[in-house]
């Protein structure tokens, strides 16, 4: 019952969202648009919808998804490693697509579950979500990029109480172990959630948008209409 309704949840912010992005970057079918992080590409063909895009590229760690993405969809796909610089030239995209990866953007996969002492982990998060923007910055013309709110009511990878993004990182880090073993959203200690002030801090040039949700801040989209360089 409960995966049914956030599944309906999630659909519903994801198509408002997408309504949004074609809204504000109005992607052309000659336009060479990049999904970073983009998974199995399902997402971004259901926003690109039946019109045949000529340049869609998707980038993501899980060659398996990428797999799935060039047999099913018959785009052209990268596959990235956690190297902080992105392996594409300056401005060699029209627009890019980022959706809820920017969080991800951390610390090395293997000392997800062992760093646990929070201002590191903090600190080293934030500088690698900096370079990552700066990236995106760097290879993209226009761009719309998506991460939570850390002050949201609810924390969208637990499913659990917003108040989770704010503890102690021992006490996080148990509170998910637990919780995996019965929750219905079982996660990964491997996000950061990051604040208005913190978008605007990495995104300088950008409107940041605030996507509502039950009348909160559910989200951030930092939204570059247009290259100003």
């Amino acid at each position: 019952m409960l995966k049914k309704i956030q599944r309906n949840f999630s659909n519903k912010a994801r198509a408002k969202r997408a309504k949004l992005f074609v809204d504000m970057l109005k992607p052309k079918t000659h336009d060479k648009i990049l999904d970073l992080g983009g998974g199995n590409g399902k997402h971004i063909n259901g926003i690109l919808g039946k019109e045949s895009f000529e340049h869609v590229v998707i980038a993501d760690i899980l060659s398996n998804d990428l797999a799935y993405a060039e047999e099913n969809f018959g785009y052209k796909t990268h596959q990235l490693t956690e190297d902080e610089t992105l392996p594409f030239g300056d401005k060699q995209f029209d627009i890019i697509f980022c959706n809820s990866v920017l969080e991800h953007v951390t610390i090395p996969k293997e000392e997800i579950w062992n760093l646990k002492n929070t201002a590191e982990f903090k600190k080293r998060s934030f500088e690698s979500q900096s370079k990552f923007a700066n990236e995106i910055q760097r290879i993209g013309k226009r761009f719309f990029v998506q991460t939570p709110n850390k002050y949201f009511i609810l924390e969208s990878h637990t499913w659990l109480p917003g108040i989770i993004a704010f503890l102690p990182r021992p006490a996080q880090i148990a509170g998910i172990k637990f919780f995996n073993k019965f929750w219905p959203k079982k996660t990964t200690p491997d996000w950061n959630l990051l604040t208005y002030n913190d978008m605007q801090t990495i995104f300088p040039d950008c409107e940041i948008y605030r996507e509502k949700s039950l009348g909160f801040t559910k989200s951030f989209i930092a939204i570059k209409k247009e290259d100003t360089i």
